[in-house]
């Protein structure tokens, strides 16, 4: 089976093709000449994560799937959310993102959190959604070298590492990604069309 994961983010492609069964040929846009920009309008994970998908299936023809992850900060009201790739504005910067979280908490004594990631897939003209939770906390500062994104400011709950000082098995094992892109692979094994 051949599906395109519509994503320009190279981190996000490893992580999720290091997932998937050999069954799935996973194709990049760049795969399929793709190199448009697809704004996230939309006002909701899910919402942003259909309208990447339904853009590749409708101009492209495609399957395809697309995600879109926030991170959810308790003490300030769910926070950055939809906006946490572009937290501290244009262009999109995960340093500056994650520095600007960092003060906005420094005074803070409730640091918990959670990732939340949506996958939109359409398939033979149907679409299916499925979504991973990640709870944990915020860290005072930055620990590890590892993975992308606000990875080395949050820690799992349960865990004494942020996710990156994680290897990405680790990682995938318990992230949001990860358990949305099991629930997709466990679909899609049982998928009949």
């Amino acid at each position: 089976m051949k599906l395109v994961f519509a994503t320009n983010n190279p981190n996000k492609l490893k992580e999720v093709q290091e997932m998937l069964p050999n069954t799935i040929e996973l194709l990049s846009l760049s795969d399929i000449n793709c190199y448009d920009e697809i704004d996230e309008t939309e006002m909701s994970l899910e919402g942003n994560a259909t309208l990447k998908a339904d853009y590749i299936t409708q101009k492209y023809g495609y399957d395809c799937f697309a995600d879109d992850t926030g991170l959810e900060v308790e003490s300030l009201n769910g926070k950055p959310g939809v906006y946490s790739a572009r937290f501290a504005g244009e262009p999109s910067n995960s340093e500056n993102n994650m520095q600007k979280l960092l003060t906005e908490l420094k005074n803070k004594s409730n640091r918990n959190a959670q990732f939340r990631t949506a996958v939109s897939l359409n398939i033979n003209d149907a679409n299916f959604l499925f979504e991973g939770i990640c709870k944990g906390a915020i860290l005072e500062k930055k620990q590890g070298e590892k993975g992308f994104g606000y990875d080395p400011i949050f820690k799992p709950e349960n865990n004494t590492n942020s996710f990156a000082e994680m290897s990405s098995e680790e990682k995938n094992i318990i992230s949001h990604r990860g358990i949305a892109i099991k629930k997709l692979v466990s679909f899609l094994s049982s998928y009949k069309k």
